[in-house]
């Protein structure tokens, strides 16, 4: 094989990509000049010149490679116990650290022992270990964090997850309100990823109690990377026989349980229902209720999936219009407007609009304008209603999603 043959095959990779662009710019030198190389000597001279190109753009490809593969680390972060601060973050593009009456630069502790010595003595931890749980949540933010990191924010509002990448430096601005004296500019690049596309080892994670936090159990930047490059899918990267990762990882030790059973309920819900059979589960959860309802054979059905309303024949008020959505997707506007013209053409008094994978902010924004008309639920409001519900459920439903109540304890999460 020639010298242009070795160098075709190597333009199959990235390092190749940029040798490629190099000795082709050299070959059509070569090319114009090559009546000036007809001896032996000149032709050796090219050829060496040529090896000098392809050392040069190796390593030129190494530097990029190494860039590309710089660690970035990937943060989890809490807006608030019940996700009160979620919109905010979401609107000002920034994450806050929501620590009440902590009016104090945290650049001006060099040492993770000093910020604990202040939070033990100036900030009412009262306890060493609480101090020290507490510096461990407050220091990143100000000192370890780096621009180009990303932020994972669960939601608390709906069944979702924010994804952002760190833009500024920490800043400490005592002009604002508590608690949102610290905080990062963030560019939330991926909002309303449904929960059920990460694999439960990394929901794990995702739930541990503490309001700041790096992820790194079982390669999880690496993994999430890698959703990103898949449209927010599941990756194809996976830690065989880690569905539950219980062994403590730094600041990963207390894990919400009843977030980490809501999601297997989840999973297993839309692995056994999804599509036509999810208005199955949300006619069952309205019979529960005390609805009498006819719900719309598979396949087309005029804008509407269920009809509701209160009694034994059906016959009295409220009258309710369902629509039941279990595609990958969020549901838009559309969907919505939809759905209300459906309510006057059957006469329905109200509507619920059910979206396994949530709605979009265009719906979002008109809750307050269809407050009296319509409600939504998704994947959470589904699983609430369900667990609300599951004494009253026919015994086929409890049979298809066999639940059991448990007891644990109920510590605070700074214990």
């Amino acid at each position: 094989m020639n010298m242009w043959g070795i160098f075709r095959l190597t333009n199959t990779s990235l390092i190749g990509r940029n040798i490629g662009r190099s000795v082709r710019s050299s070959t059509n030198t070569y090319r114009k000049r090559r009546t000036l190389f007809k001896s032996e000597q000149g032709i050796f001279a090219y050829v060496w010149k040529l090896r000098r190109v392809y050392e040069g753009a190796l390593m030129r490809s190494s530097t990029k490679i190494q860039r590309g593969c710089m660690t970035v680390a990937l943060w989890l972060f809490r807006a608030g116990r019940t996700g009160e601060y979620e919109r905010k973050f979401l609107i000002d593009r920034r994450i806050y650290l929501t620590w009440d009456g902590l009016k104090v630069d945290l650049t001006s502790f060099d040492d993770k022992q000093i910020l604990c010595d202040y939070l033990l003595n100036d900030y009412g931890a009262e306890k060493l270990a609480r101090a020290r749980n507490w510096a461990s949540q407050t220091w990143p933010i100000a000192h370890d964090m780096k621009v180009g990191d990303w932020v994972v924010l669960p939601s608390k509002l709906k069944s979702a997850i924010h994804i952002g990448e760190v833009t500024g430096e920490y800043t400490y601005d005592p002009n604002q309100d508590d608690p949102f004296f610290h905080y990062r500019e963030v560019r939330w690049f991926a909002t309303d990823i449904p929960r059920t596309n990460f694999d439960q080892d990394i929901l794990y994670s995702l739930g541990a109690f503490m309001t700041v936090c790096r992820i790194q159990r079982n390669d999880a930047e690496d993994r999430i990377k890698a959703m990103q490059a898949n449209n927010w899918e599941k990756s194809s990267v996976s830690v065989p026989g880690r569905a539950l990762a219980l062994q403590a990882d730094g600041n990963e030790e207390s894990i919400d349980l009843e977030q980490f059973a809501i999601d297997e309920i989840a999973k297993h819900i839309i692995r056994k229902f999804k599509g036509h059979g999810m208005a199955y589960i949300v006619e069952a959860i309205l019979k529960a209720k005390g609805y009498t309802t006819y719900r719309s054979p598979e396949g087309a059905d005029k804008g509407v999936d269920i009809l509701a309303s209160p009694g034994t024949l059906g016959f009295g008020s409220p009258r309710i219009c369902v629509q039941v959505k279990t595609t990958d997707a969020t549901i838009d506007r559309p969907t919505l407007d939809q759905l209300i013209g459906t309510m006057h053409n059957f006469k329905a008094d109200f509507g619920l609009l059910v979206s396994w994978s949530g709605f979009k902010s265009t719906v979002d924004r008109e809750i307050p304008n269809q407050f009296f008309n319509v409600r939504l639920w998704d994947q959470k409001s589904i699983i609430t209603e369900l667990l609300n519900e599951y004494e009253n459920l026919e015994d086929d439903i409890k049979t298809e999603i066999p639940l059991k109540k448990i007891w644990v304890m109920a510590l605070p999460e700074e214990e």
